[in-house]
């Protein structure tokens, strides 16, 4: 267990603008993670990345420590200055061990999410071991730990109510949304069409809001996206040019520079009444000038946070039912990772019975073989068969008696 990492950049640790830098396009994902495995020497890795952290779980020969953690910084932005680098380094959290599958329990569970209670964060880490499944980057280390992980979160959510009158991300921000009190046919933007602005879009087309315009990098994932609402969709490009106002802007790309930037904002503004911007992407989607130099109310992934935290006091008994749940999982685990480590070794048991069987037939006890009949060795095989499926099964019985007896 001690081979296995988990190194986390969070938005409390290393702020909201570094995380940024941190975040991977999707179809930037697989190139970097097996540059990263190679650079490394790791055996497995896993990506996840929210809207509150980027994590790297991964196993490995090599201790993790501060100069493992510039290393992988270096791997990334080679081109960053010492200063800079060294200064995140400090900054950035890591688990070993069962802490660190504990990390993953309580991340997945919520207790390390930005909302607690959220249920999304156990399908992002679903969606990215699936990730690192498909491309074979993880193994059967981070296979086990997965597992576990989203078994205990399972259970979490199940035995306690910290998830009862839960608030996610989009939810929070939607009510922030709605304290302008805007029209229902006011004309809100959508910049990109993910999952967080296409939830979003759920909770204005039930409040009544359906005059919406999607703007996306890919133009089809735009149109689906429109479609679903009745609304109009065009290319990213095409954002600079539209002239047709707007009430209200909301936005979550992946991009890792502001897409909506005073020249284009400056553009598309028609008219002098103040308007409203949702900004729920990591690093922002838009320009801080924006914010200071017009006449905006700004809701953003930053001040959705503060307004979570208000909540936290209210939910300590949960927390306390939630830890106590995932301790009795963590003890649970141990049994079940040192099992399966008993399990590779005897891998090569098999192989070896069956070796020793060859030989006695066809060396030791070749000459009496061959003054069998035929019907004797049929006999003699099934019960060579029968011992050596017993001789399999055996050491195993009695290596999980040991282990439950050391318990």
């Amino acid at each position: 267990m001690e081979k296995f990492n988990v190194i986390a950049f969070t938005h409390a640790g290393i702020g909201l603008e570094e995380l940024g830098n941190f975040h991977l396009e999707t179809d930037e994902i697989l190139p970097e993670m097996l540059r990263i495995k190679m650079a490394l020497e790791l055996s497995e890795i896993m990506y996840l990345s929210t809207c509150n952290r980027v994590e790297f779980i991964f196993t490995g020969q090599e201790a993790v420590d501060q100069n493992f953690i510039l290393r992988l910084i270096e791997s990334i932005h080679p081109n960053w200055e010492q200063e800079k680098k060294e200064k995140i380094v400090k900054k950035t959290r890591f688990w070993n061990g069962i802490n660190a599958v504990n990390h993953l329990i309580e991340v997945a569970s919520s207790l390390d999410s930005m909302v607690l209670g959220e249920r999304e964060i156990i399908t992002q880490v679903k969606n990215s071991y699936n990730f690192s499944k498909k491309h074979q980057l993880s193994g059967d280390t981070i296979r086990l730990v997965i597992r576990q992980t989203i078994e205990t979160a399972k259970k979490v959510y199940t035995e306690t109510t910290i998830a009862e009158k839960s608030v996610s991300v989009v939810s929070l921000a939607y009510q922030e949304f709605k304290k302008q009190d805007l029209p229902k046919n006011a004309k809100i933007l959508f910049v990109g069409a993910g999952n967080t602005n296409q939830n979003m879009a759920k909770f204005l087309k039930k409040d009544g809001y359906n005059n919406i315009v999607v703007f996306n990098r890919t133009l089809a994932n735009a149109e689906k996206f429109a479609g679903n609402f009745g609304g109009e969709a065009y290319a990213l490009a095409e954002l600079a040019n539209y002239d047709a106002g707007f009430d209200a802007i909301i936005s979550c790309t992946s991009s890792n520079n502001p897409v909506i930037t005073p020249a284009i904002y400056t553009q598309i503004l028609k008219d002098s009444k103040p308007k409203q911007i949702v900004d729920l992407a990591i690093p922002t989607d838009v320009s801080s000038a924006i914010v200071k130099s017009f006449s905006v109310k700004y809701t953003s992934v930053d001040s959705i946070k503060r307004i979570s935290d208000k909540n936290l006091l209210s939910r300590k008994k949960e927390l306390l039912k939630a830890r106590q749940i995932i301790f009795n999982s963590l003890e649970d685990f141990k049994s079940i990772f040192e099992m399966r480590q008993i399990e590779i070794k005897m891998r090569a048991i098999p192989n070896h019975v069956k070796a020793i069987r060859s030989k006695a037939m066809n060396e030791v006890f070749s000459k009496e073989m061959a003054e069998l009949d035929d019907k004797s060795k049929e006999v003699l095989d099934k019960i060579l068969n029968y011992m050596e499926k017993k001789y399999v099964s055996v050491p195993m019985i009695m290596a999980k008696e040991m282990l439950t007896k050391t318990k």
